[in-house]
């Protein structure tokens, strides 16, 4: 018995070690002292926190006082925290906490027809939204295998972009002009003109005056089009982490639905304010400046952004996201920095000219600059047939017209070119907020490209377009019909709608 004695001690000594050992690994593991921070040191819209040996990158964090932040810098002795909210209700000594989670949204029909902030918070005075589902504001992109080719019309009911610029479902078309040409109101057309189309809208404004933003709510109130779109707003007085975050927030909501089937319409008013909230973050966070003091990822923040909208393939719902950024030029420079990098990026632009704003040419969008990388792919095939050679022919007109202006001596098939070309400038003059049905476009286009207008006299073109919009109530469903299954119209179809137009136009023609 005294010989065992000494094992049993052992036994006993190496269980007890055991069980301390056990005790030391829960203690340590259930201890959170690497999940708490001190913050050391505050500025405007960012704050450098000591502590949090592991926290992860965009990992979202709790400031004491309830503030929220994104860790953005992960430095050897300090976290560069951008703060999601006002910077003044944090001070030095503050602790802060790790979540576990990056930042989110909360998804769901229930955000249609509100208006929130990018952390999903209320600002229309309603009741706070709850939601099954919330996404990442960061996502990855759609693999390619995952996407389907663009071939579906988004009609924006404006004849110059829908004629001349056709936009399809899954696209990505670029919106770009000096101050006060006229950027949102196309924007808001669009979104208007999805009315009865089975499309979410989202419209992100980011970094605008509050009295802008208000004035495109109520341009959206009173057409009815808040049944079925979602404002997000980030203000120029709010943090910049706020107007940094939020279009990638938006994305997240509108990523939710197309990935239900649906086919999603956003907005993003502008990108250069969100490209001026990023340097800003990024010169206080004493990252190393590059061009014109952007830092050197400037590019992949919007890649990363506008690659997320695409046409899904039918196994994954057939949903879209189309995505219209809005960016701001300086002095009609659209080969700035940040211009060039967002017309690389997506699949064409449309560029507004305070020139043709200033004269009266409303929409200001100026065709030889604009483009569309889908092109007729994303057209349907009526507009394809009757608007074809519009583009040529007004883009001669406007070469011919500088010659004509020097007093050059023009032979009747020029003076024919002009003539039918101003035409076709007064013709695609278009107010705002009043979209164009197809039906309506159908008929104003059959009766350009023929001529029609040619002898009505330019002060009478908008009477003109005023009784062609009575021979458009008159088509036939079936034609209609047609034209949205993407079928040509036959030769007796338009040969009809021409004898119609004529009807209507004969009291005005001019006398010869």
């Amino acid at each position: 018995m005294q010989q065992n004695k000494p094992n049993s001690i052992q036994e006993d000594v190496q269980s007890a070690l055991s069980i301390l050992i056990q005790a030391r690994e829960n203690f340590t593991s259930s201890f959170t002292f690497k999940d708490f921070g001190i913050v050391d040191s505050v500025t405007t819209g960012v704050a450098f926190v000591t502590g949090l040996s592991g926290v992860a990158y965009n990992e979202l964090l709790l400031f004491e006082g309830g503030l929220s932040g994104i860790a953005f810098n992960i430095d050897k002795d300090k976290i560069g925290v951008v703060i999601l909210g006002s910077s003044s209700a944090i001070e030095a000594g503050f602790e802060v906490s790790r979540t576990g989670r990056v930042m989110d949204i909360p998804v769901g029909p229930e955000l249609i027809g509100r208006l929130i902030d990018p952390l999903g918070n209320v600002l229309d005075g309603g009741s706070p939204i709850f939601t099954d589902s919330r996404l990442p504001i960061e996502r990855p992109s759609p693999p390619i295998m995952d996407r389907s080719a663009v071939t579906s019309p988004l009609m924006t009911g404006i004849k110059v972009i829908d004629a001349l610029i056709p936009i399809g479902h899954g696209q990505r078309e670029l919106i770009l002009g000096d101050r006060q040409t006229g950027k949102t109101s196309i924007a808001l057309d669009t979104i208007i003109n999805q009315k009865d189309k089975d499309v979410i809208c989202i419209y992100c404004s980011i970094g605008q005056r509050g009295s802008a933003v208000a004035k495109a709510i109520e341009a959206l109130k009173s057409k009815n089009a808040l049944s079925y779109t979602l404002v997000m707003i980030a203000e120029a007085n709010e943090a910049p982490g706020l107007r940094y975050i939020a279009p990638y927030a938006a994305t997240s909501i509108s990523e939710w639905f197309m990935e239900k089937g649906k086919n999603v319409l956003i907005v993003y008013d502008d990108l250069t304010s969100h490209a001026l909230a990023y340097r800003e973050l990024s010169l206080l966070l004493k990252r190393p400046p590059g061009r014109e003091a952007y830092p050197g990822d400037i590019f992949y923040i919007h890649s990363r952004l506008l690659e997320r909208a695409t046409q899904l393939n039918n196994e994954l719902g057939g949903g879209s996201l189309t995505a219209l950024p809005i960016i701001e030029t300086t002095a009609e420079n659209i080969s700035d920095y940040i211009p060039t990098n967002l017309i690389s990026i997506t699949d064409g632009q449309i560029y507004l000219s305070p020139s043709l704003f200033d004269l009266g040419q409303l929409p200001a969008i100026d065709v030889g600059k604009s483009v569309s990388r889908v092109g007729g792919k994303a057209q349907y095939k009526a507009f394809q047939k009757i608007a074809g050679s519009l583009k040529l022919t007004y883009s001669q007109f406007e070469e011919m017209e500088v010659f004509s202006r020097f007093g050059t001596r023009l032979d009747d098939k020029n003076r024919k070119l002009i003539e039918h070309g101003k035409r076709i400038r007064a013709c695609l003059k278009q107010k705002e907020y009043q979209p164009f049905s197809i039906g309506e476009q159908i008929v104003l286009l059959i009766a350009l490209t023929d001529g029609l207008f040619d002898e009505i006299p330019l002060k009478d073109m908008s009477k003109a377009e005023d009784l062609l919009l009575t021979v458009s109530s008159r088509i036939s469903k079936e034609i209609l019909d047609k034209i949205i299954s993407s079928q040509h119209l036959d030769d007796l179809e338009i040969e009809l709608i021409l004898k119609n137009c004529s009807d209507a136009l004969s009291n005005l023609k001019e006398s010869r």
